[in-house]
Protein backbone atom coordinates (compact mmCIF):
# COMPACT_ATOMS: atom_id res chain seq x y z
CA UNK A 1 0.00 0.00 0.00
CA UNK A 2 1.28 3.42 -1.05
CA UNK A 3 0.24 4.93 1.91
CA UNK A 4 2.55 5.64 5.23
CA UNK A 5 1.35 6.92 8.52
CA UNK A 6 4.82 8.11 9.58
CA UNK A 7 6.33 8.42 12.95
CA UNK A 8 6.22 12.68 13.85
CA UNK A 9 8.83 12.18 15.89
CA UNK A 10 11.23 9.90 16.91
CA UNK A 11 13.38 9.45 20.42
CA UNK A 12 16.32 10.70 18.39
CA UNK A 13 14.43 14.42 18.24
CA UNK A 14 14.94 14.49 22.07
CA UNK A 15 12.45 15.48 24.56
CA UNK A 16 10.83 18.71 22.79
CA UNK A 17 7.42 19.04 21.61
CA UNK A 18 6.12 19.05 18.08
CA UNK A 19 7.50 22.27 16.61
CA UNK A 20 5.29 24.48 14.51
CA UNK A 21 5.41 22.35 11.24
CA UNK A 22 4.14 19.69 12.58
CA UNK A 23 1.29 21.57 14.05
CA UNK A 24 0.77 22.94 10.95
CA UNK A 25 0.53 19.78 9.24
CA UNK A 26 -1.96 17.82 12.23
CA UNK A 27 -4.03 21.33 11.63
CA UNK A 28 -4.13 20.80 8.12
CA UNK A 29 -5.44 16.80 8.14
CA UNK A 30 -7.84 18.09 10.51
CA UNK A 31 -9.09 21.15 8.68
CA UNK A 32 -9.14 18.91 5.57
CA UNK A 33 -9.83 15.53 5.75
CA UNK A 34 -11.97 16.01 8.47
CA UNK A 35 -10.06 13.42 11.00
CA UNK A 36 -8.29 13.23 13.67
CA UNK A 37 -5.67 10.03 14.39
CA UNK A 38 -5.38 8.47 17.49
CA UNK A 39 -2.50 6.33 19.01
CA UNK A 40 -1.95 3.45 20.84
CA UNK A 41 0.14 4.30 24.14
CA UNK A 42 2.35 2.45 26.22
CA UNK A 43 1.77 2.35 29.69
CA UNK A 44 5.46 4.60 30.02
CA UNK A 45 3.63 7.24 27.65
CA UNK A 46 4.83 10.99 29.59
CA UNK A 47 3.20 13.54 27.03
CA UNK A 48 -0.10 14.71 28.44
CA UNK A 49 -3.53 13.92 27.36
CA UNK A 50 -2.17 10.45 25.63
CA UNK A 51 -5.32 10.11 23.35
CA UNK A 52 -4.54 13.10 21.03
CA UNK A 53 -3.17 13.67 17.83
CA UNK A 54 0.61 13.57 19.15
CA UNK A 55 1.39 11.14 22.41
CA UNK A 56 5.22 11.08 23.27
CA UNK A 57 6.66 7.36 23.76
CA UNK A 58 9.68 7.30 25.83
CA UNK A 59 10.99 5.38 22.41
CA UNK A 60 9.15 7.20 19.81
CA UNK A 61 5.88 8.43 18.56
CA UNK A 62 3.57 6.78 16.45
CA UNK A 63 1.07 7.67 14.63
CA UNK A 64 -0.89 4.66 13.85
CA UNK A 65 -4.27 3.12 14.82
CA UNK A 66 -6.64 0.47 13.93
CA UNK A 67 -9.44 3.88 13.63
CA UNK A 68 -8.45 5.79 11.50
CA UNK A 69 -11.74 6.98 10.56
CA UNK A 70 -14.36 5.96 7.93
CA UNK A 71 -14.16 9.05 6.14
CA UNK A 72 -10.82 9.00 5.39
CA UNK A 73 -10.95 4.99 4.30
CA UNK A 74 -14.13 5.34 2.30
CA UNK A 75 -12.85 8.72 0.12
CA UNK A 76 -12.53 8.37 -3.34
CA UNK A 77 -8.79 9.34 -3.10
CA UNK A 78 -7.88 6.15 -0.63
CA UNK A 79 -9.63 4.16 -2.97
CA UNK A 80 -8.01 5.33 -6.34
CA UNK A 81 -4.24 4.98 -3.94
CA UNK A 82 -4.62 1.50 -2.87
CA UNK A 83 -6.77 0.42 -6.68
CA UNK A 84 -7.62 -1.94 -7.88
CA UNK A 85 -8.37 -3.60 -4.78
CA UNK A 86 -9.15 -1.33 -2.39
CA UNK A 87 -8.64 -0.37 1.18
CA UNK A 88 -9.96 -3.40 2.88
CA UNK A 89 -7.35 -5.61 1.07
CA UNK A 90 -4.03 -4.00 2.47
CA UNK A 91 -5.97 -3.25 6.09
CA UNK A 92 -7.14 -6.77 7.08
CA UNK A 93 -3.05 -8.11 6.51
CA UNK A 94 -2.74 -6.07 9.72
CA UNK A 95 -5.94 -7.64 11.21
CA UNK A 96 -9.10 -9.59 9.54
CA UNK A 97 -11.29 -7.59 11.05
CA UNK A 98 -9.72 -4.48 10.05
CA UNK A 99 -12.14 -3.13 7.19
CA UNK A 100 -14.34 -0.32 6.56
CA UNK A 101 -16.52 -2.21 3.82
CA UNK A 102 -16.40 -5.84 4.64
CA UNK A 103 -18.55 -7.16 8.16
CA UNK A 104 -16.61 -9.76 9.90
CA UNK A 105 -16.54 -10.81 13.49
CA UNK A 106 -13.77 -12.53 15.67
CA UNK A 107 -15.38 -15.66 17.28
CA UNK A 108 -14.55 -14.51 21.47
CA UNK A 109 -16.29 -16.82 23.11
CA UNK A 110 -17.46 -21.13 22.58
CA UNK A 111 -19.66 -22.81 24.57
CA UNK A 112 -21.87 -25.82 23.91
CA UNK A 113 -25.07 -26.07 25.68
CA UNK A 114 -26.23 -29.49 24.51
CA UNK A 115 -24.34 -32.36 22.74
CA UNK A 116 -25.70 -31.20 19.54
CA UNK A 117 -25.22 -27.48 19.48
CA UNK A 118 -22.74 -24.75 19.88
CA UNK A 119 -23.42 -21.55 20.89
CA UNK A 120 -20.88 -18.49 19.52
CA UNK A 121 -20.21 -15.20 20.88
CA UNK A 122 -18.87 -13.09 18.37
CA UNK A 123 -17.68 -9.19 18.36
CA UNK A 124 -18.43 -7.83 14.95
CA UNK A 125 -16.38 -5.00 13.47
CA UNK A 126 -17.50 -1.34 12.67
CA UNK A 127 -18.68 -2.28 9.20
CA UNK A 128 -21.57 -4.66 10.40
CA UNK A 129 -24.66 -2.21 11.12
CA UNK A 130 -26.50 -5.15 13.12
CA UNK A 131 -29.97 -6.24 12.69
CA UNK A 132 -33.50 -6.46 14.23
CA UNK A 133 -34.70 -9.36 16.93
CA UNK A 134 -35.97 -12.01 14.77
CA UNK A 135 -33.79 -11.01 11.20
CA UNK A 136 -30.97 -13.81 10.09
CA UNK A 137 -27.47 -12.91 8.80
CA UNK A 138 -25.48 -14.81 6.39
CA UNK A 139 -22.49 -16.40 8.35
CA UNK A 140 -19.33 -17.16 6.02
CA UNK A 141 -16.93 -19.64 7.10
CA UNK A 142 -13.71 -20.95 5.42
CA UNK A 143 -13.74 -24.65 4.95
CA UNK A 144 -10.90 -26.71 2.99
CA UNK A 145 -10.06 -23.46 1.06
CA UNK A 146 -13.37 -22.98 0.23
CA UNK A 147 -15.93 -20.01 1.79
CA UNK A 148 -19.33 -21.48 2.73
CA UNK A 149 -22.43 -19.01 3.61
CA UNK A 150 -25.33 -20.05 5.73
CA UNK A 151 -27.96 -17.77 7.53
CA UNK A 152 -28.35 -18.00 10.80
CA UNK A 153 -30.42 -16.14 13.31
CA UNK A 154 -28.64 -14.26 16.31
CA UNK A 155 -30.18 -15.06 20.18
CA UNK A 156 -28.92 -11.44 21.34
CA UNK A 157 -30.76 -8.86 21.80
CA UNK A 158 -31.19 -6.20 19.19
CA UNK A 159 -28.48 -3.83 19.89
CA UNK A 160 -26.04 -5.48 21.46
CA UNK A 161 -22.49 -5.06 21.11
CA UNK A 162 -22.06 -9.08 21.01
CA UNK A 163 -23.58 -11.35 18.13
CA UNK A 164 -24.82 -14.78 20.10
CA UNK A 165 -25.63 -17.79 17.43
CA UNK A 166 -26.60 -21.06 18.52
CA UNK A 167 -26.28 -23.59 16.06
CA UNK A 168 -27.69 -26.98 15.89
CA UNK A 169 -25.88 -29.97 14.26
CA UNK A 170 -27.57 -30.87 11.05
CA UNK A 171 -26.31 -34.70 10.50
CA UNK A 172 -24.72 -34.43 6.57
CA UNK A 173 -24.80 -30.63 7.29
CA UNK A 174 -21.48 -29.20 6.21
CA UNK A 175 -21.05 -25.88 8.10
CA UNK A 176 -22.95 -26.62 10.87
CA UNK A 177 -20.73 -30.03 11.60
CA UNK A 178 -17.46 -27.90 11.33
CA UNK A 179 -18.33 -25.08 13.54
CA UNK A 180 -19.80 -27.88 15.85
CA UNK A 181 -16.22 -29.66 15.70
CA UNK A 182 -14.11 -26.56 14.65
CA UNK A 183 -15.23 -23.60 16.15
CA UNK A 184 -12.66 -21.48 18.57
CA UNK A 185 -12.34 -17.96 20.11
CA UNK A 186 -10.14 -16.08 17.84
CA UNK A 187 -11.64 -17.42 14.46
CA UNK A 188 -12.76 -14.77 12.16
CA UNK A 189 -15.81 -15.08 10.21
CA UNK A 190 -17.95 -12.98 7.30
CA UNK A 191 -21.20 -11.31 8.25
CA UNK A 192 -23.75 -10.29 5.15
CA UNK A 193 -26.92 -9.50 4.23
CA UNK A 194 -28.59 -8.76 7.37
CA UNK A 195 -32.65 -10.15 6.31
CA UNK A 196 -36.18 -11.34 7.23
CA UNK A 197 -39.42 -10.00 7.67
CA UNK A 198 -39.92 -11.86 10.92
CA UNK A 199 -39.39 -8.89 13.21
CA UNK A 200 -42.06 -7.66 16.64
CA UNK A 201 -43.65 -4.42 15.35
CA UNK A 202 -42.80 -1.30 17.22
CA UNK A 203 -45.62 -0.92 19.04
CA UNK A 204 -44.89 -4.67 20.91
CA UNK A 205 -48.07 -6.54 21.92
CA UNK A 206 -49.68 -6.72 25.16
CA UNK A 207 -49.87 -10.56 25.45
CA UNK A 208 -47.40 -12.42 23.16
CA UNK A 209 -46.63 -15.90 22.82
CA UNK A 210 -43.23 -17.37 21.73
CA UNK A 211 -43.21 -21.16 20.33
CA UNK A 212 -40.33 -22.45 18.88
CA UNK A 213 -38.73 -26.08 17.71
CA UNK A 214 -35.24 -27.21 17.82
CA UNK A 215 -32.37 -24.67 16.46
CA UNK A 216 -35.72 -22.22 15.91
CA UNK A 217 -35.59 -21.49 19.39
CA UNK A 218 -32.76 -18.27 18.72
CA UNK A 219 -34.75 -15.33 16.65
CA UNK A 220 -38.07 -15.67 19.39
CA UNK A 221 -35.42 -15.39 22.02
CA UNK A 222 -33.48 -12.46 20.95
CA UNK A 223 -36.92 -10.95 20.62
CA UNK A 224 -37.53 -11.97 24.65
CA UNK A 225 -34.20 -10.68 25.74
CA UNK A 226 -35.15 -7.70 23.32
CA UNK A 227 -38.28 -6.49 25.40
CA UNK A 228 -36.76 -7.73 28.58
CA UNK A 229 -34.02 -5.19 27.80
CA UNK A 230 -36.06 -2.39 27.15
CA UNK A 231 -37.58 -3.44 30.44
CA UNK A 232 -41.23 -4.42 29.06
CA UNK A 233 -44.15 -5.26 31.23
CA UNK A 234 -45.93 -7.04 28.64
CA UNK A 235 -47.35 -11.06 29.55
CA UNK A 236 -45.28 -13.11 28.11
CA UNK A 237 -45.13 -16.98 27.36
CA UNK A 238 -42.78 -19.05 26.03
CA UNK A 239 -43.40 -22.55 24.54
CA UNK A 240 -40.22 -24.56 23.23
CA UNK A 241 -39.83 -28.37 21.95
CA UNK A 242 -36.76 -30.13 21.41
CA UNK A 243 -36.42 -33.69 21.47
CA UNK A 244 -35.41 -34.52 24.41
CA UNK A 245 -34.31 -32.31 28.13
CA UNK A 246 -30.73 -33.02 26.75
CA UNK A 247 -31.07 -31.07 23.78
CA UNK A 248 -33.06 -28.34 25.13
CA UNK A 249 -31.04 -25.06 24.08
CA UNK A 250 -31.55 -21.73 26.88
CA UNK A 251 -33.54 -24.54 29.29
CA UNK A 252 -31.64 -22.75 32.70
CA UNK A 253 -31.74 -18.96 31.12
CA UNK A 254 -35.55 -19.29 30.24
CA UNK A 255 -36.10 -21.38 33.44
CA UNK A 256 -34.77 -18.13 35.92
CA UNK A 257 -36.97 -16.00 33.65
CA UNK A 258 -39.16 -13.79 36.32
CA UNK A 259 -42.54 -13.15 34.39
CA UNK A 260 -42.21 -15.57 32.20
CA UNK A 261 -44.51 -18.31 31.51
CA UNK A 262 -42.24 -21.33 30.12
CA UNK A 263 -43.72 -24.64 29.17
CA UNK A 264 -41.72 -27.72 27.23
CA UNK A 265 -42.33 -30.18 25.02
CA UNK A 266 -39.99 -33.09 24.59
CA UNK A 267 -41.29 -35.02 21.54
CA UNK A 268 -39.06 -38.16 22.04
CA UNK A 269 -39.04 -38.89 25.75
CA UNK A 270 -42.23 -37.03 26.77
CA UNK A 271 -40.94 -35.97 30.22
CA UNK A 272 -41.65 -32.04 29.81
CA UNK A 273 -44.48 -29.66 30.68
CA UNK A 274 -46.45 -31.23 27.30
CA UNK A 275 -47.19 -33.87 25.73
CA UNK A 276 -47.16 -34.52 22.53
CA UNK A 277 -47.19 -31.81 19.33
CA UNK A 278 -48.45 -28.31 19.41
CA UNK A 279 -52.40 -28.36 19.41
CA UNK A 280 -55.74 -26.65 21.59
CA UNK A 281 -54.08 -27.87 24.51
CA UNK A 282 -50.60 -26.27 24.53
CA UNK A 283 -52.51 -23.28 23.56
CA UNK A 284 -54.34 -22.90 26.25
CA UNK A 285 -51.81 -23.86 28.93
CA UNK A 286 -49.35 -21.33 27.56
CA UNK A 287 -51.57 -18.41 26.97
CA UNK A 288 -54.78 -18.62 26.06
CA UNK A 289 -56.12 -15.35 24.14
CA UNK A 290 -52.61 -14.27 22.66
CA UNK A 291 -52.31 -10.84 21.08
CA UNK A 292 -49.58 -11.57 19.12
CA UNK A 293 -47.99 -15.29 18.33
CA UNK A 294 -44.05 -16.00 17.31
CA UNK A 295 -43.40 -19.12 15.80
CA UNK A 296 -39.88 -20.58 14.32
CA UNK A 297 -39.09 -24.33 13.92
CA UNK A 298 -40.15 -26.77 11.45
CA UNK A 299 -42.36 -26.43 9.10
CA UNK A 300 -44.97 -28.63 10.40
CA UNK A 301 -44.88 -27.07 13.95
CA UNK A 302 -45.67 -23.55 11.61
CA UNK A 303 -48.50 -25.07 10.05
CA UNK A 304 -50.19 -26.17 13.54
CA UNK A 305 -49.58 -23.12 15.49
CA UNK A 306 -50.98 -21.57 12.32
CA UNK A 307 -54.22 -23.81 12.51
CA UNK A 308 -54.97 -22.49 15.85
CA UNK A 309 -53.46 -18.91 15.43
CA UNK A 310 -53.91 -18.08 11.79
CA UNK A 311 -52.01 -14.41 12.21
CA UNK A 312 -49.08 -16.07 13.85
CA UNK A 313 -46.25 -14.30 12.58
CA UNK A 314 -43.48 -17.50 11.45
CA UNK A 315 -39.91 -18.46 9.82
CA UNK A 316 -38.63 -21.81 8.94
CA UNK A 317 -34.96 -22.38 8.10
CA UNK A 318 -36.36 -26.11 7.56
CA UNK A 319 -35.18 -26.24 3.29
CA UNK A 320 -38.69 -27.37 1.68
CA UNK A 321 -39.39 -30.31 0.00
CA UNK A 322 -40.06 -29.59 -3.54
CA UNK A 323 -42.86 -31.02 -5.84
CA UNK A 324 -41.44 -30.78 -9.45
CA UNK A 325 -43.38 -28.51 -11.24
CA UNK A 326 -44.34 -29.37 -15.07
CA UNK A 327 -41.97 -30.07 -16.60
CA UNK A 328 -41.28 -27.43 -19.32
CA UNK A 329 -38.81 -30.27 -22.16
CA UNK A 330 -36.69 -26.47 -22.43
CA UNK A 331 -33.40 -26.68 -22.91
CA UNK A 332 -31.19 -25.23 -20.01
CA UNK A 333 -27.92 -24.41 -20.86
CA UNK A 334 -25.21 -23.41 -18.13
CA UNK A 335 -23.46 -20.60 -20.16
CA UNK A 336 -19.98 -21.21 -18.35
CA UNK A 337 -19.16 -24.41 -18.48
CA UNK A 338 -20.96 -25.65 -21.69
CA UNK A 339 -23.51 -27.91 -20.02
CA UNK A 340 -26.96 -28.66 -21.82
CA UNK A 341 -30.01 -30.52 -20.51
CA UNK A 342 -33.93 -30.90 -21.00
CA UNK A 343 -35.63 -29.43 -18.04
CA UNK A 344 -37.43 -32.08 -15.66
CA UNK A 345 -39.14 -29.78 -13.58
CA UNK A 346 -36.65 -29.24 -10.59
CA UNK A 347 -34.93 -26.72 -8.97
CA UNK A 348 -31.98 -25.25 -11.10
CA UNK A 349 -29.59 -26.58 -8.54
CA UNK A 350 -30.47 -29.70 -8.54
CA UNK A 351 -30.01 -30.22 -11.79
CA UNK A 352 -27.15 -28.86 -11.86
CA UNK A 353 -25.68 -30.73 -9.30
CA UNK A 354 -27.16 -33.73 -11.37
CA UNK A 355 -25.66 -32.73 -14.59
CA UNK A 356 -21.83 -33.11 -12.74
CA UNK A 357 -21.79 -29.04 -11.38
CA UNK A 358 -20.63 -28.16 -7.91
CA UNK A 359 -22.20 -24.67 -7.81
CA UNK A 360 -21.97 -22.75 -4.36
CA UNK A 361 -25.08 -23.18 -2.43
CA UNK A 362 -26.15 -23.01 1.07
CA UNK A 363 -29.61 -22.76 2.86
CA UNK A 364 -31.01 -24.17 -0.52
CA UNK A 365 -34.68 -22.34 0.16
CA UNK A 366 -34.04 -19.01 -1.15
CA UNK A 367 -32.62 -16.74 1.86
CA UNK A 368 -28.32 -16.56 1.95
CA UNK A 369 -28.27 -15.98 -1.49
CA UNK A 370 -24.92 -18.00 -1.77
CA UNK A 371 -26.46 -20.13 -5.05
CA UNK A 372 -27.14 -16.39 -7.00
CA UNK A 373 -26.30 -16.44 -10.40
CA UNK A 374 -27.17 -14.44 -13.36
CA UNK A 375 -29.66 -15.62 -15.88
CA UNK A 376 -28.84 -14.15 -19.49
CA UNK A 377 -32.31 -15.53 -20.94
CA UNK A 378 -35.46 -17.00 -19.87
CA UNK A 379 -38.31 -17.37 -17.69
CA UNK A 380 -37.76 -19.03 -14.18
CA UNK A 381 -40.55 -19.54 -11.76
CA UNK A 382 -39.86 -19.28 -7.96
CA UNK A 383 -41.19 -22.40 -6.74
CA UNK A 384 -41.79 -21.07 -3.06
CA UNK A 385 -43.52 -17.62 -4.06
CA UNK A 386 -45.08 -19.27 -7.51
CA UNK A 387 -43.38 -15.64 -9.23
CA UNK A 388 -42.84 -15.94 -12.75
CA UNK A 389 -39.46 -13.81 -13.89
CA UNK A 390 -39.67 -11.89 -16.85
CA UNK A 391 -37.36 -12.86 -19.59
CA UNK A 392 -35.11 -10.16 -19.20
CA UNK A 393 -31.06 -10.74 -17.82
CA UNK A 394 -31.58 -10.60 -14.52
CA UNK A 395 -30.28 -12.56 -11.40
CA UNK A 396 -31.75 -15.80 -9.87
CA UNK A 397 -31.61 -17.94 -6.88
CA UNK A 398 -31.25 -21.07 -8.57
CA UNK A 399 -32.35 -22.89 -5.70
CA UNK A 400 -35.62 -22.17 -5.38
CA UNK A 401 -36.17 -21.49 -9.51
CA UNK A 402 -36.94 -23.80 -11.90
CA UNK A 403 -37.24 -23.30 -15.66
CA UNK A 404 -40.02 -22.48 -18.01
CA UNK A 405 -38.94 -23.51 -21.27
CA UNK A 406 -35.76 -22.63 -22.87
CA UNK A 407 -32.88 -20.52 -19.95
CA UNK A 408 -29.70 -19.95 -20.07
CA UNK A 409 -27.39 -19.70 -16.55
CA UNK A 410 -24.17 -18.29 -16.36
CA UNK A 411 -22.85 -21.09 -14.42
Amino acid sequence: MAWRVASLRSSRDGDERPDSRDRDLLDRLDRELGVRLFTDVKHTTTWPNPLTRCCKYDNSVHMFTETLTQRVLRSPLVDLLTGPHGVDRYTELVAPTWTQRDARATVVAVRRQTPRSVTLTLEPNQAFTGFRAGQHINLTVEIDGRRRTRPYSPASAEGSPYIELTIGHHDGGLVSTYLNHHARPGMVVGLDSVGGDFVMPTARPRRVLFVSGGSGITPVMSMLRTMRAEGSDREVAFIHYARSAQEACYAGELGAMSGVRVLHGYTRDGQGDLEGYFGPDHLAAAMPEPDAVFVCGPQALVEAVRTHYPQALAESFVPPVFTPSAESGGRIAFTDSGVELTDDGRPLLEQAEDSGLTPESGCRMGICGSCTRRKSSGVVKNLITGTVSSSEAEDVRICVSAPVGDVDIAL
